[in-house]
């Protein structure tokens, strides 16, 4: 018997929206060349890899290109996998460890909550080529452990956005996060995109990991800790997040979409 794998659509309620990821899980360790094999095959933004620890599960995630630190919609559709597949009860919290230290998820009702690290953003001047790679003027630029932070004037510019992703893989950075604030009356409050063709994937449906920058910013502009983010790619995915100190509470839901096995070795 190969490795079990499902494929997930997170952020999201309604299949083939969100963001998809694979969903490996081990019964023994696997060295790094074999997992991101898998990744380059699956082709998605990224696949999470599980292996039980005792009371916990070792995870850790990859893109067609890359293995990365830190990895939200692909962390979502691990717990809602585990939970689903009855790994764990629904009552009971998933302990994950990771290159960013223990991620928790819960379950809440059709919603799941993350608890990651937030990843505060510090004013940083614009790369050069940045700015003329994404194409638009910016009101402020930030700088992340990961990525640089790049807010507009309206969410129509967010939206309109075409990036010329040849010249924005030269910036030194995981990825670029665009955001502003949502129109008036919107259900959400703030909007973003994210682009990162330095880790093999040119604009990333709906970011987890961008959040955990996203919700410190807005909550400091919007002077609430509890928001609610839009992720306005072509697949779209709603966030909410909840500021709780140096943590931020990441809630989406998700849809499985296929399960399988893998055959190679």
């Amino acid at each position: 018997m190969g490795s079990r794998i499902v494929q997930v659509d997170a952020f999201t309620n309604t299949p083939f929206g969100g963001n998809p990821a694979a969903v490996c899980l081990l019964d023994n360790l696997r060295d790094d060349r074999w997992m991101q094999h898998i990744a380059q095959e699956m082709n998605l933004s990224e696949t999470a890899f599980l292996l039980r620890e005792g009371k916990s599960f070792r995870l850790r995630w990859f893109t067609p290109a890359v293995e990365v630190k830190l990895c939200g919609h692909a962390t979502l559709a691990s717990a809602h996998v585990l939970w689903e597949e009855e790994y764990v009860q629904p009552n009971q919290t998933i302990y994950f460890e990771t290159q960013s230290g223990q991620l928790t998820a819960q379950r809440h009702g059709e919603w799941i909550e993350l608890n990651f690290p937030a990843t505060p953003e510090t004013a940083a001047e614009a790369p050069a080529g940045l700015l003329e790679a994404l194409g638009v003027s910016a009101l402020y630029v930030g700088k992340t452990t990961f990525d640089y932070l790049v807010e507009v004037e309206s969410e129509d510019i967010v939206r309109a956005m075409q990036p010329n992703f040849s010249a924005l893989i030269k910036v030194p950075a995981r990825g670029v996060i665009v955001t502003s604030r949502a129109r008036p009356g919107s259900d959400y409050d703030f909007v973003s995109r994210f682009f990162g063709p330095q880790v093999g994937v040119n604009e990333d449906p709906v970011t987890g990991s961008a959040h955990c920058c996203l919700a410190p910013y807005w909550s400091a502009r919007l002077g609430r800790t509890e928001l609610t983010g839009y992720q306005a790619s072509a697949r779209g995915g709603i966030v909410r997040v909840r500021l709780d100190g140096d943590r931020v509470h990441l809630g989406g839901q998700a849809v499985t979409i296929m399960r399988g096995e893998l055959a190679g070795r």
